[in-house]
């Protein structure tokens, strides 16, 4: 009736009252702890930590700036500067261990937990990941509260705002309630990654149960059980390991009072009352929500700590363990390999058993001696330094020299003269070759289509190699940013998350140093080494299955032809497109040079 919204109302502003009235006794004037957007962007991407390193640089502490360089890096892992600079900071200071001065304490005490769980030592596995739970719930609460703070309204201009009062309170809510809902999400994000670890919160409780039941606590593993099945109240093996434990308790204990743990109960009790306002304003007020699932898990269940009867003198029915190792996501394709390599005088070298991994294959003979040879006065005659790179001349390694070109730069220079137009047109022959090698071995049932051709020639510069520790390109991922401390690769911006597939193709050996590797997600685990020779192909897909590098280059050159593939047209390399109209005006003898309009890029 009348009057009723007065006491509603009269909370909003009493609660408004008490909050101005603390915020500037404690933190001062407003101008003072409320940041400008432009500001709080910099702290968020640690751009104070860029300015940090070069002053502890200028201090001559080293020590300082390498922890200040390595926080930045966390938050920037696409920024080569640092990544070099980093790299000289181990081999000048002989730093490893370095410090992310932001690194937040849930996440580490959860990564070490995860690490000493791995290595079964359960009662230290116990302490970090109930520290990691403890800290987890109070950055919550912390995230919640900041969600109150300032909004921007993302579809009206607030000075012109002319909502009504309730239309008004609703816009500003559901922006504080959105924000609210995504501290799931932020706080499973890595610093710099767009990505959450899927199945965070959950896996805590997960790894707890089963380290619980390795040193005897079954009251606990049944307790972590149960809050595990909070968010998956149909996954088999956890309900397998409830039934199981409490099996044990029989007669000790009353399974039916041991229940979830309460904060994980309350906690997912507000987030489906967030979800459900939310899709209530989306429905009636016409906002634009999209509910993420935000503890996906994916792929089968790894039961590699299962209690095998056979070998145990555990019970045949032991509880089984979803996890060691997070399970990789379920491909998008079927993965297949063996299939034919379409020319004679392709030689099989190894298939991905014998490399230790995943969609990888060795060839030898895609090209001969004497084209190779062609193909290196070809480079010789049009590569730039730094082409491919935005012109950096050393962007992996500053005791390398980079240099250079794409197929369309190569019949451009052809058809000028200024290399024979036959050798210019076997670069574009032989990476179609190549391109036909892989989709058939690989048995894609799609075309593959180039994403990128780019040959390429890195020298050793003299007076650089003593006491190298670097590699000639650092140890990646072709589609995904690799996170070694993580074991993740996300598969995000500015990573080229549309290449699929990639080779290369190298074109001779006289040199010392240059051997392609492939490790673990680690970064530092190597599978597999390959020495480059004329004629030699790797090809492998290019996702965080295969993390691979190149070890310095320490005297000569090394030279290959580099090819990234996509099974999306929409990625088609466009230069790769306009070489396809020149060779196919070049095939009509009859055309004249002003006929040819050839446009290249130095830079795709």
């Amino acid at each position: 009736g009348p009057g009723g919204d007065l006491p509603f109302l009269g909370s909003v502003l009493r609660r408004a009252e008490c909050v101005r009235s603390c915020e500037e006794p404690r933190l001062g004037a407003v101008s003072r702890h409320r940041a400008a957007e432009e500001v709080r962007a910099d702290f968020q991407r640690r751009v104070p930590y860029s300015y940090l390193q070069r002053a502890y640089i200028q201090l001559n502490k080293l020590e300082e700036a390498a922890n200040a360089a390595h926080t930045f890096f966390m938050a920037n892992p696409e920024h080569m500067e640092i990544q070099q600079d980093l790299e000289n900071y181990k081999s000048t200071s002989g730093k490893v261990s370095l410090i992310d001065r932001e690194a937040r304490q849930h996440m580490e005490d959860y990564s070490a937990g995860v690490r000493h769980y791995d290595k079964e030592e359960y009662e230290l596995a116990i302490e970090f990941l109930e520290r990691a739970l403890k800290g987890y719930y109070s950055e919550d609460e912390d995230c919640q509260i900041m969600c109150e703070g300032p909004q921007r309204f993302e579809e009206h201009e607030y000075l012109d705002y002319k909502a009504s009062l309730y239309e008004a309170i609703a816009d500003h809510y559901m922006q504080v309630l959105a924000c609210k809902h995504d501290c799931v999400r932020e706080l499973a994000t890595r610093s710099g990654r767009i990505s959450p670890i899927e199945n965070f919160l959950p896996l805590h409780y997960d790894y707890l149960q089963f380290a619980y039941y390795r040193v005897g606590d079954y009251v606990k593993a049944l307790e972590c059980a149960k809050s595990y099945l909070l968010f998956h109240p149909d996954d088999e093996d956890v309900l397998e390991n409830a039934g199981y434990y409490e099996g044990l308790l029989e007669g000790a204990v009353d399974p039916a009072t041991i229940k979830p743990r309460k904060e994980a109960k309350a906690l997912l009790r507000r987030h489906r009352l967030e979800s459900h306002l939310l899709q209530v304003a989306a429905a009636g007020l016409g906002y634009t929500y999209t509910e993420q699932n935000y503890w996906n898990r994916y792929g089968p269940r790894q039961d590699e700590h299962s209690v095998p009867s056979s070998i145990s003198s555990e019970p045949e029915d032991g509880p089984r363990l979803s996890l060691t190792k997070k399970p990789m996501p379920k491909p998008d394709r079927e993965l297949k390999e063996g299939g034919p390599l379409l020319y004679s005088d392709v030689k099989f070298v190894y298939n991905s058993q014998q490399l230790n991994g995943t969609q990888r294959v060795l060839l030898d003979n895609v090209i001969s001696e004497e084209q190779c040879r062609e193909l290196h006065r070809v480079a010789s005659g049009i590569m730039l330094a730094g082409d491919g790179y935005r012109g950096k001349t050393s962007p992996h390694t500053p005791n390398e020299r980079f240099e250079g070109a794409t197929v369309l730069k190569a019949l451009k220079y052809g058809y000028e003269g200024r290399v024979p137009l036959k050798s210019a047109r076997l670069f574009y022959d032989i990476s179609e070759k190549a391109r036909r090698i892989v989709q058939s071995y690989f048995l894609l049932n799609s075309t593959l289509y180039f994403s990128y051709t780019h040959l390429v020639c890195r020298t050793a510069l003299s007076g650089q190699q003593e006491r190298r520790n670097d590699l000639s390109h650092p140890i990646h991922a072709d589609n995904c940013l690799l996170d070694p401390e993580a074991n993740e690769c996300w598969k995000e911006p500015p990573a080229y998350t549309f290449r699929d597939y990639s080779a290369l193709l190298y074109m001779n050996a006289d040199f010392e140093g240059g051997e392609f590797i492939f490790t673990e997600m680690d970064a530092k685990t190597v599978t597999a080494s390959i020495k480059p020779k004329c004629g030699r192909m790797i090809s492998f897909s290019s996702g965080g299955e295969n993390p691979h590098g190149v070890k310095a280059v320490t005297k000569g050159q090394r030279c290959a032809v580099a090819l990234w593939f996509t099974l999306d047209p929409l990625y088609r390399e466009l230069e790769r497109i306009q070489a396809d109209e020149v060779i196919a005006m070049l095939d009509q003898e009859h055309l004249g040079p002003s006929e040819m309009n050839i446009n290249p890029k130095d830079e795709l």
